[in-house]
């Protein structure tokens, strides 16, 4: 009976970490602390320099390997590839040739600091390149700000792809170190072709053959989740044993999953939501097993020192490499390059060396774990700060909804999506305007279900549900965000003058005696919010214009046809004159 004890012990365990993990997310959230640090802080308490366990490398190696393909499916089933195809070339570009940039340079500084041959140094460098796609999409999605598309198309599209590149390179140079031999030039190409080749065309088939069967299999309810979660650790299994890439191959599989309407979708990624937050938390767990504290401090500065070399040197210089060709913005760039964030794969790389017990293997792993620190508390904590730096945060608010399943035979292109009416929610307003592709659907007031016809105008209190396209949802949420009340929510939102998109920003700068750049002069404002918000303007969006900003008031097909102006405190007086002089104006037709 022992083992049966030493089960319940184990289960009791598991279970604790969880709730305990649970609990802890809500105290990162509410100080803003990378979560992902309680995981690895708690894996650190737990091994060998704490309460004392111990976990084989070859074990580390195995689960994170399965942890992170289920987080790499998540992060491409959640992507949406039709505003962001401008960021796949740039993508690319960075997980290639940018990781190997990254790669050269850490190396550099690693010889220097760590007395290491060239080599070791361009292991240790492979092993820290690659940003961390766990890390990336739950600080980006989770950060609360909005980002251009562009930009985070690049972060979430680069890290889904660019951890092949570097367990390519940490596999040759780890065999290198091991036995001496690669096979040559030519073979090293055919072996990453192969890798990648296989990557993209058997996660694109994976993807398309899950869609099937999500929308042609009779399935049972919560199967679903079920299928495509199986479907995903099968794809990644059998991508590696044929040679190619299995953490490319299921990103692959998300992505194309993700762009198509698929039965049941609301179910799947809710499951696959929880199954990814509990591969981050136990992969962050099980590494951080493998650590032993008192061995930190004997490399301390050198690692300290090398993550400074790769967040304000290695990364940012891949990165203006890599981007310059795209016509990237100075600033957009260097958010870029400081969103480098290293996470649990570094120290899962750093546990193959390990697990092949070659020379200095310890030290990989321990400067690995220091760098990933440094990067989640640096550059995890600074994020919304840096964004404001560079002039990237895009200055829009953001609501919650309650959004709900619709799953009719035959019908894949609505979602239903209810939202609850704040007292001063914008949809309030007289002058709200709801897009002709939303649907009322019902209102639910004061415990009764109402017919949008017998509801009527919206009403504090109000839980409104709508039939929208899922693609299409989010220009809801500006509607029922809340400010102050309502007409004072209203002229802060839009200010109290507006006008057609297609004026001239010339005419409008002297008009109402703004200063502005001449180069701005001969567009209008609708061109200039197409080319801001890359052709996806919607109700709400902000640029600032000399002395005041523009705000799009209406939209039609991601074009402000119609903006206000919210003048700042130094254009009131120029404002006055300005109603002035139309008075007198006024006065002297009469």
């Amino acid at each position: 009976m022992e083992w049966l004890e030493r089960t319940d012990t184990w289960l009791l365990g598991g279970a604790l970490i969880a709730l305990f993990g649970i609990g802890s997310s809500l105290v990162a959230r509410r100080f803003g602390a990378p979560l992902l640090l309680v995981f690895l802080a708690l894996g650190v308490a737990l091994g060998p320099g704490g309460a004392g366990l111990s976990i084989e490398p070859g074990v580390v190696y195995a689960i994170g390997s399965l942890a992170l393909a289920i987080i790499l499916f998540d992060g491409g089933l959640q992507t949406r590839l039709a505003p962001l195809r401008e960021a796949i070339a740039p993508s690319l570009l960075l997980a290639t040739l940018g990781v190997a940039l990254t790669t050269i340079i850490t190396a550099a500084a690693a010889m220097l600091l760590l007395d290491l041959g060239a080599a070791e140094a361009l292991l240790l460098g492979a092993v820290l390149a690659s940003t961390d796609a766990a890390a990336v999409f739950f600080l980006l999605r989770g950060s609360g700000i909005s980002l251009p598309k562009r930009v985070n198309g690049v972060l979430e599209i680069e890290s889904g792809i660019n951890d092949p590149m570097a367990v390519f390179l940490t596999l040759l140079l780890c065999t290198w170190l091991a036995v001496g031999d690669v096979g040559g030039g030519a073979g090293l190409t055919m072996r990453l072709g192969l890798q990648l080749g296989l990557g993209f065309g058997l996660g694109w088939l994976g993807g398309r053959l899950m869609a099937q069967g999500l929308n042609r299999l009779e399935l049972p309810e919560g199967l679903h989740p079920l299928l495509t979660l199986a479907g995903a650790v099968g794809l990644f299994a059998a991508t590696n044993t044929l040679g190619g890439s299995g953490f490319l191959a299921v990103y692959i599989a998300g992505l194309v999953l993700g762009q198509k309407p698929v039965r049941a979708i609301a179910n799947v990624t809710t499951v696959q939501h929880a199954a990814t937050w509990l591969a981050q938390g136990g992969m962050f767990l099980l590494l951080g097993l493998l650590v032993v504290p008192s061995s930190l401090l004997q490399i301390l500065g050198p690692a300290l020192a090398l993550a400074a070399v790769l967040m304000l040197l290695a990364r940012p210089v891949a990165v203006a490499a890599c981007l310059a060709p795209f016509g990237f913005r100075k600033k957009e760039i260097g958010f870029i390059g400081w969103v480098g964030l290293r996470g649990a794969v570094g120290i899962f790389l750093a546990s193959l060396p390990l697990m092949m017990e070659l020379p200095n293997a310890t030290l990989y792993f321990n400067v690995a774990f220091v760098v990933v620190v440094v990067s989640l508390l640096v550059q995890g904590w600074t994020l919304k700060p840096a964004a404001r730096f560079f002039g990237v945060a895009l200055p829009r608010r953001e609501t919650s909804t309650r959004r709900i399943e619709l799953d009719l035979p035959g019908q894949l292109e609505f979602e239903l999506v209810g939202y609850h009416v704040g007292p001063t929610s914008a949809v309030l307003s007289s002058k709200a305007e709801l897009p002709g592709w939303a649907r009322p659907a019902m209102v639910v007031r004061d415990g009764a279900i109402l017919l949008p016809d017998e509801a009527g105008p919206a009403a504090p209190g109000d839980t409104a549900y709508f039939l929208a396209p899922p693609g299409e949802v989010y220009r809801l949420d500006w509607l029922f965000a809340e400010g102050h009340a309502a007409k004072e929510a209203e002229h802060e939102a839009f200010g109290a003058f507006s006008l057609a998109g297609d004026v001239p920003l010339g005419e409008l700068a002297a008009f109402y005696g703004l200063p502005i750049p001449p180069r701005y002069a001969a567009h209008t404002a609708t061109e200039m919010f197409a080319t801001r918000f890359e052709g996806e303007a919607h109700i709400g969006d902000r640029i600032a214009l000399g002395g005041a900003t523009l705000v799009a008031r209406k939209v039609r097909e991601g074009q402000a046809t119609e903006i206000g102006i919210v003048f700042h405190t130094d254009s009131i007086g120029r404002l006055s004159r300005w109603l002035r002089r139309l008075s007198d104006g006024l006065k002297g037709l009469r």
